[in-house]
C-alpha cells in the first residue's frame, strides 16, 4: 500500500519540475520573438515586475471607501488603471473625483481635471484641500478632444518625469457630444451610436497606454434607467459598454439624505458608494461616508459608520462606548467623535485596525454554508 501511495506522489513532483523548465523556456522563447516591441511572457511569483502590477494608490478622502476598493490598508484606486464613478444627478460624483485629485496633489502628484459640464465649483475645490496653481484644468467638449488630450498627457509623461504620478479626471463622460453631433441638425439619429464606437476604439487603445505608466484614469459617468426591464439591474450607464468593460473599479454613489443641523439648513448629504465592479479586491461591497457641503468628506465619520455597521462599539440613547487595547471604556456622542479621535493617536491607530481587521477579506479563510447567504439581487449593467 505504502509503494502505491508514493508512485503518484514522486511523478507528480518530477512532472511540476519538467513543467516549470519548460515553462521558462516558453518565456524565453516568446520574449525573443516579441523583441522589437516589449516584453510579453512574465512569471507571476515576484520576480519579475508585470503589467498587470499596481504602481500605487490614490485615496479617495474616505478610508473606509479604500478599503473597499483595494481590500488593503492605506489603498484606494489603482494608477496605471480606468476608475468609473457613476451615479444619478446630485449623489456626489464630481466631488468624490475632485477629492481623488487633491489626495494625488498630497502624493506630489499631478491633477488634471477635464470638464465637460462647465460647472466647477472652484470655491469647493480649494475647501477640500486642491492647490489649483498646481492643477490642470481643461475645458473640452467631444470625446474625440478628450481622448486625444489624455493621449498627449501619457505621452509627455512618458517623455518627462516617470515616477511621477498623474491622475486624470473626466467630468463627464456622459455631458461630452461627438464631432458629428455637434456638427449635425437636432433632428439627425445616430449620435449615440457613433459616441460607443468612438469611445470603444478609444478605450482598446488609452488602457493599454495607462497600463505602463504612472497614470491614474477615473471617469464619473451618468446613470440611466433602461426602459421596461422588469428583472435585474434597471440601471445603465451613458456611451455604451466599452468603459464598464475596461474599467478596473465602477464605482456606484447614491444619496442616502440630507445632513441638518438643528435649523434645519442643509450642510451635506449622506452617501453610499457600492462597488459593483473591482478587480482590485472583492466586488459588490460598500461604503457609507457624510459629505459636507463647506470641507467635503468627513473621513472619520465613515469610521463611526463603519463601527456601528460592525458592531464594534456600545449604542445607548445617544451616546457610544469604545473600548479600546487597554480595555479602557470611552464613552462619546457622535459630535464629539472626530475630537476624540485626532487627539488620541494611539487610539485611532488601534480603531482603524479593529475597521481593517473586519472589513478586509481574507481569501484563505473558509466559510460554511451556514456562514453564507444567497440571494437573487443582481448588480452591475
Amino acid at each position: 500500500m505504502g509503494v502505491e501511495l508514493s508512485i503518484p506522489i514522486q511523478t507528480r513532483s518530477i512532472r511540476m519540475s519538467v513543467n516549470d523548465v519548460l515553462a521558462k523556456s516558453l518565456a524565453d522563447s516568446l520574449n525573443k520573438k516579441f523583441k522589437d516591441t516589449n516584453k510579453v511572457a512574465y512569471f507571476l511569483d515576484g520576480s519579475d515586475t508585470t503589467p498587470t502590477d499596481i504602481k500605487e494608490f490614490i485615496s479617495t478622502g474616505s478610508s473606509t471607501l479604500d478599503l473597499a476598493i483595494s481590500n488593503r490598508p492605506d489603498g484606494g484606486i489603482a494608477v496605471g488603471r480606468i476608475t468609473e464613478i457613476n451615479g444619478l444627478e446630485s449623489s456626489g460624483k464630481s466631488l468624490l473625483g475632485a477629492h481623488i485629485l487633491a489626495e494625488t496633489q498630497k502624493k506630489d502628484g499631478v491633477a488634471v481635471y477635464i470638464d465637460t459640464e462647465t460647472s466647477v465649483s472652484q470655491e469647493f475645490m480649494e475647501v477640500i484641500g486642491l492647490d489649483l496653481n498646481k492643477m490642470l484644468y481643461l475645458h473640452l467638449e467631444t470625446v474625440e478632444e478628450i481622448f486625444e488630450a489624455i493621449e498627449e498627457i501619457v505621452t509627455k509623461v512618458r517623455e518627462s518625469d516617470k515616477d511621477r504620478c498623474v491622475t486624470i479626471l473626466v467630468d463627464s463622460l456622459a455631458a461630452a457630444s461627438t464631432k458629428v453631433e455637434m456638427e449635425a441638425d437636432y433632428d439627425k439619429d445616430g449620435w449615440a451610436t457613433s459616441k460607443a464606437i468612438i469611445i470603444s476604439k478609444a478605450m482598446r487603445k488609452i488602457t493599454q497606454m495607462i497600463g505602463k505608466h504612472n497614470v491614474a484614469l477615473v471617469f464619473t459617468n451618468q446613470l440611466r434607467q433602461k426602459l421596461g426591464v422588469m428583472f435585474g439591474d434597471p440601471w445603465t450607464t451613458s456611451g455604451g459598454k466599452a468603459l464598464p468593460f475596461h474599467a478596473s473599479t465602477r464605482i456606484r454613489l447614491k444619496n442616502m439624505g440630507q445632513i441638518k443641523d438643528t435649523k434645519k439648513n442643509v450642510l451635506g448629504m449622506k452617501c453610499r458608494a457600492q462597488i459593483v465592479k473591482n478587480r482590485l479586491g472583492p466586488p459588490l461591497r460598500h461604503a457609507d461616508y457624510d459629505m459636507y457641503f463647506d470641507r467635503g468628506i468627513d473621513n472619520y465619520g465613515g469610521w463611526l459608520t463603519a463601527m456601528k455597521e460592525h458592531k464594534l462599539v456600545k449604542s445607548g440613547g445617544a451616546w457610544y462606548t469604545l473600548v479600546d487595547q487597554n480595555g479602557d471604556e470611552h464613552k462619546f456622542m457622535s459630535k464629539d467623535w472626530e475630537e476624540l479621535i485626532t487627539k488620541n493617536d494611539e487610539l485611532r491607530e488601534y480603531v482603524y485596525q479593529l475597521i481593517c481587521d473586519k472589513v478586509i477579506l481574507k481569501y484563505k479563510e473558509k466559510l460554511g454554508i451556514d456562514d453564507v447567504e444567497f440571494t437573487d439581487e443582481v448588480l452591475g449593467d
